[in-house]
């Protein structure tokens, strides 16, 4: 038996009058979703617990069958695994986005204008990264470089309660409100004013200013956390499998849970990512073997935190037509018995442009037995199936059959 997930993050919304009133998944054109959904059977699961905040960290690892309320110990650390840094159990790791501010004289003063940096290249973001690390970095603050704008703080030997606030939650508002707050920080304001100054005029922001692109003109830090330690997904379930994912978080998570986690050429974790790439990256794990493979798609949650309703559309098209329909057909003719289902991780609105803890719409076909809801998948149908799970692991239990 074969299992499958495509996590599309961020998909689920709300109606939009801009759609005729549609959510963007209920505007896009999704044949092969709505297939598993006609054919299987789709409903609600509530992936955040109320006791945490409604993050694509919380949420994958409740999608993953792990209760966030008593695995998690925060975002940057299950980034870190991703990258290869060795953290000590003292050490505290942290998210060091690299985000564009607002010409301000007094740092404080500046506004939130893009936490993503213009979508910054990993190319770029690297060069400026590993400049930054030569002038901020000491015996107990290291700097490592991961992918586009999202890199990684760890203070060595150091105390928890230092608290962040995510760039993407607060574009276009005034940061002095949200600066970190807690024991480091003074430390954290600190290294992002230095940080400033030392990316003020560097080569790269200057290339990027001259195309018209959003230069990386400072760095903000959240998501502290020590050394994660979660069971092995085989021994809660039985599988072996494999995360194709382009975001340093989710390769994190399925590193802890005992997953391969499969490196794509070309895969950005935006629309223009390499979606034909990570099916084939998909498919060709299954042939070799694996027994659950996790595909991640994170298109929809930045075109989400982006206010940009037509991207969101069309990327939830691309992730139906690139990845669903290509790995659906591929299971259908291995002569193997299987179970695929898609789902969102938590919704990002596009009315709201973060993340919310609404439960999200799922739709699973399993071959062994067929369901036939006859529903199209959208956020308005699941929740009229009358199918709603309170969890991410009752929901993973269910469509493994367990």
């Amino acid at each position: 038996m074969k299992y499958v997930i495509v996590l599309s993050d961020g998909m689920a919304d709300y109606p939009i009058a801009a759609l005729g009133g549609k959510t963007p998944l209920e505007a896009a054109n999704t044949p092969h979703m709505d297939e598993i959904s006609r054919l299987g059977q789709c409903g609600l699961v509530k992936t955040v617990p109320d006791s945490v905040a409604p993050g694509s960290d919380t949420a994958n690892l409740s999608v993953m069958g792990y209760a966030p309320q008593d695995c998690y110990t925060g975002r940057s650390p299950l980034e870190a695994v991703s990258m290869g840094i060795e953290l000590e159990p003292d050490d505290v790791a942290m998210r060091c986005n690299l985000v564009t501010l607002s010409d301000a004289s007094r740092y404080e003063d500046a506004d939130m204008v893009d936490y993503s940096a213009g979508e910054i290249t990993t190319e770029e973001s690297v060069q400026l990264v590993r400049d930054l690390a030569e002038q901020l970095q000491t015996d107990t603050v290291r700097l490592y470089p991961g992918i586009s704008y999202r890199h990684c703080l760890v203070l060595k030997h150091a105390q928890t309660g230092t608290y962040g606030t995510p760039p993407h939650d607060i574009t276009g508002r005034p940061i002095a409100q949200y600066l970190a707050k807690g024991v480091y920080a003074d430390l954290l304001l600190d290294l992002q004013k230095r940080s400033r100054e030392i990316l003020k005029d560097h080569p790269v922001n200057l290339d990027r200013i001259a195309r018209g692109l959003n230069p990386a003109t400072s760095c903000w830090f959240w998501g502290e956390g020590r050394r994660p330690s979660l069971v092995k997904f085989a021994e809660l379930y039985g599988l072996h499998g494999a995360v194709v994912s382009a975001v340093d978080l989710i390769k994190g998570i399925g590193i802890c849970a005992g997953f391969e986690s499969i490196d794509v050429p070309g895969a950005t974790g935006t629309i223009d990512t390499n979606f034909a790439g990570k099916a084939a990256a998909a498919i060709d794990a299954l042939r070799r073997g694996l027994d659950f493979v996790y595909i991640h798609l994170e298109a929809p949650d930045e075109c989400g935190h982006h206010g940009d309703i037509e991207g969101k559309r069309r990327s939830i098209e691309l992730i139906d037509e690139k990845i669903v329909g290509p790995v659906h057909e591929y299971l259908k003719n291995a002569e193997e018995s299987y179970a695929i289902m898609v789902l969102p991780d938590h919704p990002t609105p596009i009315s709201t442009r973060t993340h919310a803890r609404d439960a999200v719409p799922f739709a699973f076909y399993n071959s062994t037995f067929a369901a036939g809801s006859g529903k199209l998948y959208n956020e308005k149908t699941a929740a009229a199936s009358g199918l709603y799970f309170s969890d991410g692991p009752s929901l993973m239990r269910y469509f493994l059959g367990k």
